[in-house]
């Protein structure tokens, strides 16, 4: 079969199969995160970004490829999250700018869009690195142009392609240290690598049996985010009133009554609820489901394993809270009350962080942080429920940040990002805030005050391996200092003293010590018995901030 001209109708079908093939390999995707945190998110990022661009061209029934792809392109574009699922949404940003006049797509334009799509994708990235999705994206599109030389046929065409990109992802292992210190490739790539493999078996109807690309040992479970809606904006919108999440040691506790089997435990919850999304391991299980009983879950959980996480949020309180805040603004509308000159959006994740940020001045705290990134279209909503004249981001975490700057571009009005990686850089880019200063200068100011904090986070390791020099042994606490490992240790005492102690100098004056929903206020207050030994004249602070992953999360200032 030869296939040399692309009509709307296959772009679509090969679209679909791209999301089809990302959505079945995301936890195998996550699994390639290769920092050892708990937070391997990117297949899950990739997924819903590339989801938000298939139901935009879902929604469009144009039978000119070029107006679809533009749709597609759209749909990536708001529903971006996190840096790989930003670069993907400019991988095929570029991609529909190469090809939105055509009709139907010959060879010649088929490769003109992939090549268009890593031009976009590498100047969206300050700076490029490569052994990275990037690198995959490129390689790719240079087997495709290599081969376009010897045919007109769009299938031969795409097998050059997956085959260029199966290459590319096998030779990041060596190209990026991080990545051959752990033994994986890269994450990113191998998402891009499914989409395309998705692609092929469309054109060609046959089923693509790619490489494990995976280390682990055994086979990993399936993640299936069955509905995008997290934020639910009216009743209209909620099936399930709670968003449930577990974290399951299998066959731990007193209370296992079974063997752990993934495909039993995923049936058995895809009854009770919707937005299913199930990882597991070996040892741990994560569940993220809506469900009307989440005593249920957690029951269910314990039939197979220890609880080690809880989370449960009411989405009909929380709608009940948007519906309230909306009639208040409508109030003050009604009023006549003027926009405000500024409102500053930050991202955060737990109630006590929230409150915090909202205490000292932030407008809006969208939820998110290392997990669970907010997407470009969030950054953007909260900007238009938000009358002002000007806007300032805070992204708070650094894979949010890509999401952040193009949001600003989307909004038709002035607004910036201050590339804060954490939340204690965000509290001190607000303290250097002056309203009555320009947009510019209040940008220049905040991001001079974020270089006077210095943030470590606490958390625990879920694999062995070595990185910056540091052995790290799963279930051990790190130590993170500005996004570098220094230290692990058996136990979370030992590590969070550690930790603060190595960031504490003679300048230091305060030190603030977040509480992660894992942590204790008993522990923090021997720590900082222990500390005032040492450091008499530092003051210590102590906020419960409700955070996930990392136990505790401290500023040095």
């Amino acid at each position: 079969m030869e296939l040399t001209k692309l009509t709307a109708p296959e772009f679509q079908s090969m679209i679909i199969a791209g999301a089809d093939r990302l959505t079945k390999n995301v936890d195998l995707i996550n699994s390639l995160n290769v920092f050892p945190v708990p937070d391997g998110d990117t297949g899950t990022n990739m997924n819903m970004s590339f989801i938000s661009g298939v139901e935009k061209l879902k929604e469009n029934s144009s039978k000119h490829v070029g107006e679809s792809s533009t749709a597609l392109a759209k749909g990536l574009l708001m529903g971006a999250r996190g840096n790989s699922g930003v670069i993907l949404s400019q991988i095929f940003r570029g991609f529909s700018k190469a090809i939105e006049d055509q009709e139907n797509v010959d060879s010649k334009y088929f490769v003109k869009a992939f090549a268009g799509g890593v031009e976009s994708a590498y100047k969206a990235v300050m700076k490029p690195v490569e052994g990275t999705i990037l690198t995959v994206a490129r390689e790719s599109a240079l087997a495709g142009e290599r081969a376009a030389k010897n045919t007109t046929d769009i299938i031969e065409i795409m097998r050059a392609i997956v085959k260029g990109a199966s290459i590319a992802l096998d030779k990041t292992t060596e190209m990026l240290p991080v990545l051959k210190q752990v033994g994986v490739v890269d994450s990113g790539g191998k998402g891009l690598l499914c989409i395309y493999e998705g692609f092929l078996s469309s054109l060609t109807g046959e089923v693509i049996i790619s490489e494990d690309h995976s280390k682990k040992s055994d086979a990993h479970s399936h993640a299936v985010f069955e509905e995008t809606n997290e934020h639910p904006m009216s009743m209209d919108d909620i099936t399930y009133g709670y968003c449930t999440e577990i974290m399951v040691h299998i066959g731990h506790g007193p209370t296992v009554e079974r063997e752990f089997d993934y495909d039993e435990f995923r049936n058995i919850l895809n009854e009770k609820g919707d937005s299913l999304l199930v990882v597991s391991d070996e040892e741990i299980a994560k569940v993220h489901i809506h469900t009307e009983n989440p005593g249920e879950i957690m029951q269910l959980g314990q039939e197979f394993g220890e609880l080690i996480k809880i989370k449960v949020d009411n989405m009909r309180e929380q709608v009940r809270e948007l519906e309230n805040a909306n009639e208040a603004l409508s109030h003050q509308q009604t009023a006549a009350v003027t926009n405000k000159d500024y409102a500053v959006i930050a991202v955060a994740a737990g109630e006590g962080m929230t409150e915090m940020l909202k205490s000292i001045g932030i407008d809006v705290v969208l939820s998110g942080g290392q997990t669970m990134n907010p997407s470009t279209q969030d950054f953007v909503q909260a900007m238009e429920a938000t009358p002002a004249e000007r806007y300032i981001l805070l992204p708070n975490n650094k894979n949010i940040i890509m999401a952040a700057q193009q949001a600003v571009e989307v909004i038709e009005k002035p607004a910036v990002v201050v590339p804060t990686r954490t939340v204690p850089e965000g509290i001190s880019a607000i303290f250097a805030f002056d309203a009555e200063a320009t947009i510019e200068d209040n940008q220049s100011a905040m991001n001079e005050n974020i270089k006077m904090v210095s943030t470590g986070q606490i958390t625990y390791a879920i694999r062995d391996t070595n990185l910056d020099g540091v052995e790290i042994l799963k279930d051990e606490f790190m130590g993170i200092v500005d996004g570098k490992i220094i230290l692990s240790e058996p136990a979370v005492d030992r590590a969070l003293f550690n930790t603060l102690d190595n960031m504490i100098n003679d300048e230091s004056e305060i030190v603030t010590i977040f509480i992660g929903d894992g942590g204790k206020e008993e522990l923090v207050d021997q720590i900082i018995n222990e500390l005032e030994e040492t450091y008499a004249d530092v003051d210590f602070e102590v906020i419960q901030g409700d955070q996930p992953v990392y136990e505790y999360i401290m500023s040095v200032e």
